[in-house]
């Protein structure tokens, strides 16, 4: 049921190369070259990616240690929490940003 492990230990490692380090970086202040045009909502963002990370270990880990069907549909439902709440701070994100744009140029952090 729970399929073949490496496919999912995969998937994760990919995850958490992509998304982890970025969205931590943000989080400390940093702004990606190709995001410093869209700086109001960026921390929303890295709380979104955050959830999607949080979605991917909600529905791997309990496929990779082969839990009962009863763990990972409950782990499944808390996952798509996950996704829901980051689905909802990068709607929040973007509007935060349209907020920011109508509002005027803000000039660049540093860093």
């Amino acid at each position: 049921m729970n399929g073949n492990p490496l496919y999912h230990w995969t998937a994760l490692a990919v995850a958490t190369v992509l998304t982890l380090p970025l969205s931590v970086a943000i989080l400390a202040g940093w702004t990606p070259p190709w995001m410093r045009e869209r700086q109001a909502g960026m921390r929303l963002r890295a709380y979104g990616m955050l959830g999607v990370y949080a979605c991917m270990l909600a529905n791997g880990i309990p496929r990779i240690a082969d839990a009962s069907i009863d763990t990972v549909m409950v782990c499944m439902y808390v996952g798509t929490g996950f996704m829901a709440v980051a689905v909802v701070l990068f709607l929040l994100s973007a509007r935060k940003d349209s907020v920011a744009r109508r509002a005027g140029p803000v000039e660049p952090r540093e860093g």
